[in-house]
């Protein structure tokens, strides 16, 4: 019974939050740097505010938790709950999208405790006939997913403080 690649998962997802990465950010990093009066704002109505990130993010950690208890696909890309609006955000309140933000993850690596590798090599048995994927290819999507949404996240908050000066 290997925990090797579990293990190595259940780090990586703790590293981009809050360890001091070879790519010099992590969420806690980058957050850190932008004001709660800022977060509602779209640098460029192109791009996403901060909490809409946050929301999106929120939501397919969410997802993924789902699709490891073996539930079917519960979200997709053109929903509307994907990306929220600011203005059904604020109702959220930010330093609540931030405590929903750290929870989500945590419930993610203590549903992941005490699993082994062949977990991972288990079929997500709800997937698309037509693209067959394993859990471990969910997991190593959501680590690629949160790297992706990092550097968004750091182009966004650059963006509001350059417009902001």
């Amino acid at each position: 019974m290997s925990t090797i690649l579990i293990k190595d998962i259940i780090q990586q997802l703790k590293d981009v939050e809050r360890a001091d990465l070879w790519i010099d950010e992590n969420f806690e990093k980058k957050l850190a740097t932008v004001s709660e009066s800022s977060v509602y704002e779209r640098p460029i109505p192109e791009m996403h505010s901060v909490a809409e990130l946050m929301s999106h993010l929120i939501e397919w950690r969410k997802q993924v938790l789902s699709r490891l208890k073996g539930n079917p696909r519960g979200l997709e890309m053109n929903e509307a709950r994907n990306w929220r609006t600011n203005d059904e955000l604020k109702t959220t309140g930010w330093k609540k999208l931030l405590e929903d933000f750290w929870d989500s993850q945590r419930h993610v690596i203590h549903f992941l405790n005490g699993k082994d590798d062949s977990f991972l090599e288990q079929p997500y048995k709800h997937a698309n006939p037509d693209f067959p994927h394993n859990l471990k290819y969910l997991l190593t999507g959501l680590i690629h997913h949160y790297f992706y949404h990092l550097g968004q996240l750091g182009i966004t908050i650059k963006f509001l403080k350059l417009k902001n000066t």
